[in-house]
Formats: structure tokens, sequence, C-alpha cells
């Protein structure tokens, strides 16, 4: 059996699986004008929810425009070209937590980043994954949208546990990566602008020697236009709340402090 990177997929730990001993905090900061900045303090929260130092946490945001590097990409003939065409189309380019292939963020599309403290991470990989991936397709149906989870033939950045409409177009990829005590499960919901999505990723792609099919990679507003930034967003807050009591909370100087002593990690050298 493959072994899943961060588009491929491990599981983690489930809010249905998992029973909860504190409400999900649930935080929508944003670091989007400091992309390497904002990739670190996914990993801060990871490394101090292994740590028993924070809870479990469900990170929901709007990032800046960037193209997130997986561990394989970096390791291409072409990865210094595919940075370079990053930077030119004013995206910025980082390496993120886990392996995987390129997947792209913009300020048309929703990052998410669950954090959960796990005793034994490894064990609970699949059940991790197909909570988020169920979350999303009933959030989906909450705005009108039918979706269903597996991969699609030619999709960037390809998962189990994507989430696609009508086995057609990719709306949502997942990837996770896991600490000694606890799993970080993080991705991309395509809220808007699929077609500036293929536009970067067709020249990422290209550079990187990665085969796709372009016409994979849709958005929501592809099924329904009149969907919005702040439905989607709405729309995921209230299937959590369906599932688990959650508390607003913010992320805590300490976290910030740690995730800027990691930023040059994941920035391409």
């Amino acid at each position: 059996m493959r072994l899943p990177a961060y588009c491929r997929n491990l599981g983690i730990s489930s809010l249905a699986t998992m029973p909860p001993t504190a409400p999900l905090r649930l935080v929508r900061d944003d670091f989007s004008a400091t992309p390497e900045l904002d990739t670190a303090v996914s990993r801060a929260l990871l490394l101090r929810a292994s740590n028993g130092e924070i809870g479990e946490t469900f990170r929901l945001h709007t990032p800046g425009n960037v193209v997130a590097f997986g561990k394989r990409d970096t390791l291409e003939p072409g990865y210094g070209d595919a940075v370079e065409i990053s930077r030119r189309n004013g995206f910025a380019p980082i390496e993120r937590l886990a392996g995987g292939r390129a997947a792209v963020f913009t300020q048309s599309t929703l990052a998410f980043a669950w954090t959960i403290p796990d005793e034994d991470p490894r064990s609970h990989i699949y059940d991790r994954f197909r909570t988020l991936a169920d979350v999303v397709v009933d959030a989906f149906r909450r705005l009108g949208v039918a979706s269903s989870i597996g991969e699609i033939r030619g999709e960037y950045c390809p998962g189990d546990y994507s989430v696609n409409h009508a086995g057609q177009i990719k709306l949502m990829g997942v990837g996770q990566r896991l600490a000694r005590h606890a799993a970080h499960v993080g991705g991309v919901i395509v809220v808007d602008d699929s077609a500036g999505l293929r536009d970067i990723l067709t020249d990422i792609y290209t550079a990187l020697g990665l085969a796709w099919e372009p016409a994979t990679a849709g958005a929501l507003t592809d099924v329904d236009p009149t969907i919005t930034m702040e439905a989607a967003a709405a729309a995921i807050v209230a299937e959590l709340a369906t599932r688990r009591a959650t508390v607003p909370a913010s992320i805590d100087r300490e976290t910030v402090a740690l995730a800027s002593t990691l930023t040059e990690d994941h920035v391409p050298s």
C-alpha cells in the first residue's frame, strides 16, 4: 500500500471517533501578509499540541497567493524554475508541512488547518481524513453543492480524500502531518476563480514535469456562481458545530513566537 503524502492523504483521529474533553477551538486568524509565517504557525500549533501545551484547534482563514510545494517537488529538476514562476506571477513559494505535489492557495480559497492532540496519532490516520472530508461534503451540501469524496483522474495534487463535484472538478484537497503526540490535517477549499488557479498550476506543473488535466481544477462558483467566501466559511463553521461544541479562539503569542523561529524552514533556498 502506498503511503499518502500531503495531498495523497494520511488519516487523523476523528471528530466522530475521539471523545472530546474540551470544546474545539475555532480560530479565524490569518497571517496572509507573511506566507512563510502562516505556514509556520500551523507547524507551531502541531508541535505545541504534541507537547500538551494547547488543545484541539481548527483554523479556517483566507490565505494570500501562495504556491505550496511538497518535498517531492523540491527534488524535481525543474523545481527552481517553478519557484521563479511562482514569484513572477505574484505567488509566494512555500515549502509546506508535508509531502505531495504543488497546490495553490489564493484570496479566493479557504485554507484550513486542524490540529489534534493524540497519544497515538498514527493509529487514527484514515479516520481523521474521512471525518474532515465528511465535514466538507456536508458543508457543501448546505451551500446546495453536491459533492463526493475521491480522486479524479488527472487532478492536481491527487488524493484519495479529495472532494469533487460530479466526478469532474476537484473542490477540496487535504493532507496530513504527524508529530509524536498530535496530528495536523490541512488543505484548501477553492471557492472562486478556478481560471486563475488553472493558469498558475499549468505553468508550475509544466516546470515540474508533472502531467495533469487542467479541466479538473474547479471552484464552488463553477457550480453556483452566487456562492461567496463568507458563505463557504460559514457553512464549514456550522457543520463543525453540529459535531462538536466549538469556542472562538486566537493564536496566542507563544505560538507566534515559536512560528517565527520556524519560518526559514518553509522558504525555498
